[in-house]
């Protein structure tokens, strides 16, 4: 319920914290959410070292914290084509989803080794949460105004919005990008709980080896993220595909490890499969739309990517509090490459698929060849056309037009 309430208000505040990241500054934008977080975290800090937290205290500063990391993410991920030029644009997105996704995954990690080494007390790893903030703000305002490449502030105007769902309505390959975001957010993107669960419900640990196994999958997560910086160019349509089914399978087999040692063993690439689709995800998105645009599609993938969690942690969460943590884990995988392979084979029809795989180096790779002009009827000509260029290196807007 707390995962629930924390990103709920992302689906009604994400698109208009978009919209804000398009009319103004950025950078003050993000001052300015960031000072309000580190407050929150603070207060969450204060209730626990005097003892006076309740539940409803966690439950309404978790909202809290939902409501402004609505109009926070939309900010500082559009900031990132401010802070270089357009050549280095794909490297930067790629070097942004990283740090912000293995941040996720490396938190959990910290916090647990923090609270083994407090005795089992939470409010310090709590204050360490809040002095982060701090270091936030301070980079912030060091950053050289005049050095940041500004996009053009989009003037305050009726339809905005709507405009955002109309230009993702026109670009099937964004479409493509959000539906797989919603369906791994919402299921596979849970190891705050599925971690947890598996280690204390299952292998019978506390939270010094709950610390170790988000270890082995921040682990994991950062050699993907080691991968995925190499990348400067807009990733594939397929490759979207094959991450998400890697990252899936890897899920499902980890929920059937029958130790804790196997287990930590199978986090480090179910991790390393998690952000790499993550990132690629991220800069599929924000290397495929217009700088006025930005700031509302990126609110809207966010949306997708993190709005289904008030369903999904609920739902993961009473599945294994009543089948158990393993079905809970297999489960979560089992709806990621179901929807993953469904979306492949609905993109495949009418082409040649075929699948290599190598032994030496070892490797998988997926070949679909084009569609058939002459198959292709006068009027669903665009969607060939927007299936080449989304796979082409640099393809612009209008080239997709």
């Amino acid at each position: 319920m707390v995962t629930a309430l924390q990103f709920a208000p992302t689906l009604a505040l994400s698109f208009y914290g978009g919209l804000l990241a398009d009319r103004y500054d950025k950078r003050r934008m993000l001052m300015v959410t960031q000072a309000v977080l580190g407050v929150l975290a603070l207060a969450l800090a204060v209730l626990v070292a005097t003892g006076g937290i309740a539940l409803w205290q966690v439950f309404a500063l978790a909202l809290a914290l939902g409501v402004v990391s609505s109009l926070d993410t939309p900010a500082r991920q559009s900031f990132v084509s401010e802070m270089v030029g357009p050549a280095l644009l794909g490297n930067a997105v790629s070097l942004n989803s990283t740090v912000f996704n293995g941040a996720r995954l490396v938190g959990p990690a910290v916090a647990g080794g923090v609270i083994a080494a407090s005795g089992g007390n939470t409010a310090p790893a709590f204050f360490v949460n809040a002095a982060s903030f701090a270091a936030t703000i301070v980079a912030l305002a060091l950053m050289r105004d005049a050095e940041l490449q500004h996009s053009v502030p989009v003037a305050r105007a009726r339809g905005q919005l709507r405009a955002a769902l109309s230009y993702t309505r026109a670009h099937p390959d964004l479409q493509l990008a959000m539906v797989l975001a919603f369906v791994v957010g919402t299921f596979g993107f849970n190891s705050q709980i599925t971690i947890a669960l598996m280690a204390r419900e299952v292998f019978g640990l506390g939270a010094g080896a709950f610390g170790l196994l988000s270890t082995a999958f921040a682990v994991g997560s950062l050699s993907g993220a080691l991968v995925s910086t190499r990348r400067d160019a807009r990733p594939l349509q397929r490759f979207l595909l094959l991450a998400a089914i890697a990252f899936g399978a890897l899920t499902v087999v980890s929920g059937l490890m029958p130790t804790q040692w196997s287990y930590a063993l199978l986090l480090v690439p179910c991790g390393a499969a998690g952000l790499v689709f993550s990132v690629a995800c991220n800069s599929f998105v924000q290397l495929g739309v217009e700088p006025q645009m930005r700031g509302r599609i990126l609110a809207l993938y966010f949306m997708c990517f993190m709005g289904g969690t008030p369903v999904g942690a609920p739902l993961i969460g009473w599945m294994s509090q009543h089948l158990g943590a393993r079905w809970g884990l297999v489960s979560s995988g089992l709806v990621v490459v179901v929807v993953a392979a469904a979306v492949g084979a609905v993109l495949s029809r009418g082409r040649h698929v075929r699948v290599e795989a190598h032994v030496a180096p070892p490797s998988v790779r997926l070949h679909v060849d084009p569609l058939p002009v002459a198959a292709v009827a006068p009027a669903r000509v665009a969607p060939a056309v927007e299936e080449a260029d989304a796979e082409a290196p640099g393809a612009s807007t209008a080239a997709r037009r």
